[in-house]
């Protein structure tokens, strides 16, 4: 069994490196300020080299670096990932993308449309990253006040009716969330390949409609003994459905030719720990957040505290935003945590790294390389 690797695409700007995080000079996170790369200014104007073609740029490298396709996250900084997609598509040639969403907010016969359309013009390129959401001040942000349990329940109904219309017979559906009659899509669309799904959530509500309808169950990345014990209990799970689902990790890499020069990128970003960050994260009601929150000492001495296992560090929240987890290492070091996880049970990998561009090929051309045991998925498709 092959093994998928994707590379996440900031949306959101990003930032100079991870020794400067507070730095966004790619996008204008940070404004259109000296020292901007995409746009700059020059001569007093906007060099017209778009953040679009910045993010252009991190698909092309991504792919010739030997990923199978780019995440595409959402939040509300960011850009629309559907319509990022559709103009990154036509900039790359196999390369897939996952696009990140919440289905509250999109009527899934709607949604079907879009997708279908995607798949038709990209040959099947499409991949749907669910979430349902964290709750707090982002979710509200949506003006969204569904409870937690309930957003999953939509979720469920919301890929009810995708799936119900995608074959181009007309469906009828009368749910707490949504209602179709006689929805079906149009000819032409109905039929496409349905993109594969990979469902995030940490609550029992969440692994419960992972169960029926995740083709990968995606997780942060946390100690591998709690991540062995999640993956068993979403596998425990899904068996009492008759379904088998496939588990995918999302993991920061700081990857160098030594150990020492990892940790010295991390020593430098440690400048700008932001400690309260944690806490602020856990604010809305996302048990994955909460979770990570549990594994931040509250007393912090120094960056090495948080080194919960040999080469797995649970800092980077606390310099940037994101996920807690990630791998710092030598090239070798890293590829060994990325085998020990595939013999967890983990199929696939979101790999991200500041500046993303750079990264990109840092990470395709000198850890993909040194991974062993099976094979890694080409940059192409293959017949599922």
């Amino acid at each position: 069994m092959s093994i998928d690797f994707y590379w996440r695409i900031g949306m959101e700007g990003d930032h100079a490196s991870l020794r400067t995080p507070r730095r966004y000079n790619r996008g204008d996170a940070g404004g259109y300020g000296p020292g901007n790369i995409a746009p700059a200014i020059r001569g007093g104007e906007l060099d017209g080299y778009s953040y679009i073609d910045h993010m252009a740029a991190v698909a092309k490298a991504s792919e010739s670096a030997g990923f199978l396709g780019g995440l595409l996250p959402s939040f509300p900084m960011t850009e629309d990932p559907w319509a990022t997609a559709a103009a990154l598509a036509a900039e790359t040639t196999t390369y897939r993308f996952m696009v990140a969403f919440q289905p509250g907010f999109l009527h899934p016969v709607q949604a079907a449309r879009m997708s279908a359309s995607l798949q038709r013009a990209t040959g099947g390129r499409l991949v749907y990253n669910i979430i349902s959401g964290g709750g707090g001040a982002p979710q509200l942000w949506w003006g969204d006040k569904v409870d937690h349990d309930d957003r999953y329940t939509r979720t469920s109904e919301f890929l009810d009716v995708l799936k119900g219309v995608w074959d181009g017979e007309p469906f009828d559906f009368d749910g707490r969330f949504f209602q179709t009659h006689g929805a079906a899509l149009p000819p032409g669309l109905a039929g496409q390949p349905f993109p594969e799904v990979y469902f995030s959530g940490s609550s029992a509500a969440a692994v419960a409609a992972a169960g029926l309808h995740s083709d990968y169950y995606l997780s942060w990345l946390e100690p591998y003994a709690d991540l062995r014990a999640k993956i068993d209990g979403v596998r425990e799970n899904s068996a009492k459905l008759g379904r088998t689902p496939k588990f995918a990790v999302r993991i920061d890499v700081v990857a160098r030719h030594t150990e020492e020069a990892a940790w010295a990128e991390i020593e430098k970003g440690w400048a700008f720990v932001d400690k309260g960050a944690a806490d602020r994260a856990a604010q809305g009601d996302s048990v994955g957040a909460a979770r990570i929150k549990g594994w931040v000492p509250e007393h912090i001495t120094g960056y090495r505290d948080l080194e919960v296992q040999p080469n797995v560090w649970c800092g980077f929240s606390l310099i940037r935003g994101g996920p807690a987890f990630g791998l710092v290492g030598s090239y070798e070091q890293v590829a060994e945590r990325l085998d020990e996880l595939r013999e967890l049970g983990v199929d696939a990998f979101i790999l991200a790294g500041n500046p993303h561009l750079e990264e990109a090929y840092r990470v395709g051309e000198e850890v993909l390389p040194l991974l062993q045991r099976t094979p890694i998925t080409p940059s192409g498709l293959e017949t599922r």
